[in-house]
């Protein structure tokens, strides 16, 4: 799911980490017991319980790209939403490590009631429920958000329903009083889903957000992405694209229906548009209302220095992993990424340990040799190429000559702002065997939307994927599937990989009844389409965090690529906050 672009904690935290290993205040020198500072808080809860009241600050330096939750499918973006604005049919634990991974109802009383050899699920609703305004949440309302998720102007939602419900080919959604027969509500309280094939992990699809209710009086089309009706504990008070988003408490939600979200803080406050480094250096000094305020996104690179020396600051310092593997993908549909030779020059060209080294070194990163996570292979990844984490640019030159291109060839790769630094230790290694990349840079918040046109991309791209759950199944199919690869809101398989053997063969891994011959398929299955080179596995990221000093009950959600969970934030002293 839920890929996002992500900053990147360059050369500088690398730096820094070499020197704290021998000179940091308070820490320990190489080979002793004590953990590593820049890690330290890893599965840790800062700050203790928090005190209801007052105002949660969240500085930022971009706006969402979604809150509509049929079209909310990056990671940070569903964190915030799933938390906060809406409630699924299911959702994940609020826990630290890994019991966050762990499924709990949410709008539905249970993880659902398979039938049809899990072809059919059923799902039955709490009652007493309601809406921001006091209305009741019905079955129907599920049903509409889902349908809508299908909607050519909504693009850019997870596409679980439309790999798996029934009659869903072809479907354009609710305009015209269309609707999904294979979605089927006896009652406000009761929903059916069937699926066109066996499906055991279902519940872990319907944490995403397109299983969240919508109204369809509420419903404004694309603009339902500036005010989304609240069904969890906090509403939208005010939203300035860019500038500023207001949470104020939902009146009408009851803890009583709701065991995960705690919804400390009175009011949530989004700044955007400010400077990366401006958040940084706040964060830092947390100072007034900074003290009661949290980052949305990671550490930069040039704050390292500031941060690992200071024991203090470290101590509020989250890095849990993103559980992400970053790629580096190739239009496997044009010239020259149609060629396997040249596709293969990339890889063995590529110094991974250079982007390693540009993204802050071992420390908040591991070196991906597989496309997969390692928590998809029992913790660590397997090595089934066997080339050099540097690469081997004498191998790359011979494949580009045996492609016909002994002199290279230029293209270019579209970037997340935030990923320059790393682009361009790409841009470097690709150099050296004579592949010249131009790099496009995009802002976050359009990046996706801009890769996701596949008629006017760039032949290469930078982006990552994270599973949404522990299955080989919510990866694979999703990052090399080309039957779900479309003109415009793209998601996922971004090489535009269409390899009929490989599609085959997911097929019938899905089809296994058997979860352990599954997984060991699903990892084979990854060799497999590594040999055939569509995307490089770069690195699998930690998400560093600095908190303010008045910030309590925070910790990285695993499930959420190391986001805070916003379920259970809060604040120490409610009265210190301002805003």
């Amino acid at each position: 799911m839920n890929k996002r672009p992500l900053r990147p904690v360059a050369t500088a935290l690398a730096a820094t980490l070499a020197l704290c290993a021998s000179g940091c205040s308070g820490t320990e020198r190489p080979g002793s017991s004590r953990k590593n500072p820049a890690t330290a808080n890893l599965g840790a809860v800062i700050g203790g319980t928090p005190q209801k009241g007052g105002t949660l600050t969240v500085l930022s330096n971009q706006d969402f790209t979604h809150l509509d939750p049929a079209r909310n499918w990056v990671m940070n973006d569903m964190d915030f939403g799933t938390r906060l604005l809406y409630r699924t049919l299911v959702t994940y634990k609020a826990a630290p490590g890994t019991a966050g991974g762990d499924l709990v109802p949410d709008l539905a009383t249970g993880l659902g009631t398979p039938s049809h050899g899990a072809r059919t699920w059923t799902f039955r609703l709490k009652r007493g429920v309601t809406y921001e305004d006091g209305t009741p949440i019905t079955a129907q309302d599920i049903k509409y958000n889902v349908e809508r998720s299908f909607s050519p102007d909504l693009p850019g939602g997870s596409d679980y329903a439309a790999r798996y419900l029934a009659g869903a080919e072809g479907y354009q959604g609710p305009a015209q009083g269309k609707h999904l027969d294979s979605i089927k509500t006896p009652d406000a309280h009761t929903i059916v889903f069937e699926l066109r094939k066996p499906f055991a992990e279902f519940p872990n699809a319907t944490v995403m957000p397109t299983f969240a209710p919508v109204p369809k009086k509420r419903d404004k089309g694309p603009q339902f992405d500036n005010r989304p009706f609240s069904s969890g504990p906090y509403k939208i008070e005010s939203y300035q694209r860019g500038k500023k988003l207001v949470l104020v408490r939902n009146t009408h939600w009851s803890a009583s229906t709701d065991a995960v979200r705690k919804a400390y803080p009175d009011r949530l406050v989004v700044v955007m548009g400010l400077k990366a480094n401006q958040i940084d250096d706040r964060m830092i000094a947390s100072e007034g209302a900074d003290a009661s305020a949290v980052p949305w996104y990671a550490l930069r690179p040039e704050s390292a220095a500031k941060v690992l020396p200071n024991a203090e600051v470290r101590q509020r310092l989250l890095a849990e992993s993103t559980n992400c593997t970053d790629m580096v993908q190739m239009h496997t549909g044009r010239a020259p990424f149609s060629d396997l030779k040249v596709r293969q020059a990339v890889q063995y060209a590529l110094d991974r340990d250079s982007v390693l080294t540009a993204s802050g070194g071992p420390a908040f990163n591991d070196l991906s040799t597989a496309y997969m996570p390692a928590t998809l292979f029992d913790g660590k990844q397997p090595d089934t190429l066997k080339i050099p984490k540097t690469g081997d640019v004498e191998k790359a030159k011979r494949l580009l000559k045996e492609a016909g291109k002994p002199g290279g060839f230029e293209t270019k790769m579209t970037v997340s702002t935030g990923d320059k630094g790393r682009a361009e230790a790409v841009q470097q290694s690709l150099g050296k065997a004579g592949i010249k990349v131009t790099i496009e840079t995009v802002d976050p918040s359009a990046f996706y939307a801009t890769i996701g046109d596949t008629k006017n991309r760039t032949d290469m791209v930078y982006t990552g994927w994270c599973p949404d759950y522990p299955s080989g199944s919510t990866f694979l199919p999703f990052v090399f599937d080309g039957r779900y690869i479309k003109e415009k809101g793209n998601q996922g398989n971004h090489s535009l990989f269409r390899d009929k053997p490989t599609m085959r063969r997911m097929d019938e891994i899905a089809a296994m009844t058997d979860a352990k011959k599954a997984n060991a398929a699903w990892r084979q299955l990854d060799g497999e389409i590594l040999a055939k080179s569509p995307t490089v596995p770069v690195l699998v990221r930690r998400w560093p965090l600095v908190l303010g000093t008045n910030i309590a009950g925070a910790y990285g959600q695993t499930s959420f690529g190391g986001q805070l969970d916003y379920a259970t934030v809060g604040l120490k002293d409610p009265s210190k906050s301002q805003g």
